[in-house]
């Protein structure tokens, strides 16, 4: 009987007959249990495409929740804090302008963004899925600021004829700085200067350094020094290069010397009242 069938029609009979045989046959193992697997089980999270976020203050951030199988369901963004849905699908529900839903049509990519994070925009945001019961993964998102400051500021004082030392550092940055420039009373140093005797160092990664090194100071090297860092507000110091005056801090040779505490002081004026 099969014979008298149209050879296309038979080798769909036959196809599918050795789908169902493969299926039904394949008992609690096998190839089979993979196959019964993988036709059969439901939307789920990939949780590798989809973790916390640390993110710049001001610089948009991207929350990716990445779901498998989900058929004709919907993924929806909802923010904890105050439990406000945000997105759903690819519509953005609130009348905040920074949020907004990103998705490709046959990507299983679903992304809230985030334009100008502010630290209150920090916390947990649930990725949803319209299923039944509803699944739901969870994002923490940190909105930092990094920090940067110049050792040994806001004033250093250095003796005329030593070496400048100033290292800026920056940290809490989700990645290095592209560059970090150095100014001198707002004009940027230029190491190729006809002064000479300026260099500059910079180390990247987790914290950032960049030591700026100006040998045999002299008067008009005195000023405000900036530090400026691509993704990091500046930090300042002022430098004041002096004639044999001591003040209570002094660089010599970029190494910082304080001056004697009061606690110290009145030590030695206590012994040398009771030796009087």
């Amino acid at each position: 009987m099969l014979a008298d069938c149209h050879p296309k029609l038979l080798h769909a009979l036959i196809q599918k007959y050795s789908i169902s045989s493969a299926v039904q046959g394949s008992g609690g193992g096998g190839a089979g249990n993979s196959l019964v697997e993988t036709t059969t089980r439901g939307p789920h999270f990939d949780a590798a495409a989809s973790k916390n976020v640390t993110a710049l203050l001001g610089k948009t951030a991207y929350l990716n929740c990445r779901v498998k199988n989900l058929a004709n369901r919907t993924v929806s963004w909802v923010r904890h804090r105050d439990v406000h849905l945000l997105t759903v699908g690819r519509y953005t529900y609130t009348s905040d302008q920074r949020f907004r839903a990103i998705h490709q049509s046959h990507s299983e990519d679903w992304t809230l963004q985030i334009k100008y994070p502010q630290h209150r925009d920090s916390g947990v945001y649930e990725c949803q899925v319209s299923s039944t019961p509803h699944l739901s993964h969870f994002i923490h998102l940190t909105v930092i600021e990094p920090d940067t400051e110049i050792v040994g500021g806001p004033e250093l004082f250095i003796d005329r004829g030593s070496t400048i030392n100033l290292t800026c550092v920056v940290r809490h940055s989700p990645e290095p700085p592209a560059y970090i420039f150095w100014n001198h009373n707002d004009a940027i140093i230029s190491y190729s200067s006809s002064r000479g005797g300026v260099s500059v160092a910079t180390e990247r990664g987790e914290t950032s350094r960049s030591v700026l090194l100006i040998q045999k100071a002299r008067p008009s090297d005195s000023g405000n020094y900036q530090c400026n860092p691509s993704n990091a507000r500046p930090a300042n110091v002022t430098v004041h290069v002096l004639n044999g005056e001591h003040p209570e801090a002094m660089q010599h040779g970029g190494n910082q010397r304080m001056g004697p505490s009061l606690g110290v002081l009145a030590f030695i004026a206590y012994v040398l009242l009771a030796y009087s």
